[in-house]
């Protein structure tokens, strides 16, 4: 397997979970800081359902009004994820666009002096996953054939294939971008001992495994001895997975919290 075909695939997984995680993120710019239990994939089940509003409303961070977000961290992150593939794609435009005025599928500058901040704002205003989808069509050479008129005239294809250099330039954005929305939302991988709650069958510590793309897990120091009703993992821990972690969050709910 090629470099090219390798970074292809890497962008295009980055861009898809920034796309997949971005509701979850617009949803913490409106939320206070979380702390790390519970889980914020297993917090995400139990949402009310009147939150879910937030996520459709995927309006531009840049174009929104903003009087007084309750986690500027993740509304620095967003700013930060939105203004890198805004600006790869000006880029990637500038290279290799041939599209007409009128084609949707053109990505188009800003404009300054427009009238309003919606068209001031060109293609940026359609939001980020506009964007992160232009971008992949771009990294994958999309619509880089040439085409024909209705007549059977040839017409020149609307882009050009990536360049090397860009390409590998967007492999380096796009996993920026996903890095630093995974660990603003929490979902990188990291191990967290959670010392103010320990084990509510035998006091010992539990620590929470997260990662990117699999479910959050929870484990316990003591080992086999714990009488909890869960399995031991290959280190002889006792584990909680995706499906006995809501009766974990039920446990611990029931005692209080070590100061």
């Amino acid at each position: 397997m090629t470099s090219d075909v390798i970074a292809r695939r890497e962008t295009a997984d980055a861009l898809r979970t920034v796309r997949e995680l971005w509701g979850e993120l617009l949803l913490a710019v409106e939320t206070p800081p979380a702390d790390v239990w519970p889980p914020r994939q297993l917090a995400h089940t139990l949402r009310a359902a009147d939150d879910e509003q937030l996520v459709a409303d995927r309006a531009p961070l840049v174009l929104r009004e903003h009087p007084a977000p309750l986690n500027m961290t993740a509304l620095d992150t967003g700013l930060a994820v939105e203004r890198m593939l805004f600006d790869l794609a000006d880029t990637l435009a500038a290279a290799v666009q041939r599209a007409q005025t009128g084609d949707p599928r053109r990505w188009e500058f800003q404009q300054p002096g427009a009238a309003d901040a919606r068209s001031a704002a060109g293609s940026r205003s359609h939001g980020l996953h506009f964007a992160s989808v232009w971008i992949e069509g771009r990294v994958l050479d999309e619509d880089t054939a040439p085409e024909q008129q209705l007549d059977g005239t040839p017409t020149a294809p609307p882009f050009e294939p990536l360049p090397p250099h860009l390409l590998h330039e967007a492999r380096r954005t796009a996993r920026v971008a996903e890095g630093r929305l995974l660990r603003t939302l929490g979902l990188d991988e990291r191990r967290t001992p959670l010392p103010d709650r320990p084990c509510p069958w035998c006091a010992g510590e539990l620590t929470l495994h997260t990662g990117p793309d699999v479910p959050p897990t929870v484990t316990c120091s003591t080992g086999p001895e714990c009488g909890a009703p869960v399995p031991t993992d290959d280190y002889g821990r006792r584990v909680w997975g995706w499906a006995s972690l809501p009766g974990l969050v039920t446990a611990l709910a029931r005692q209080p919290a070590v100061a």
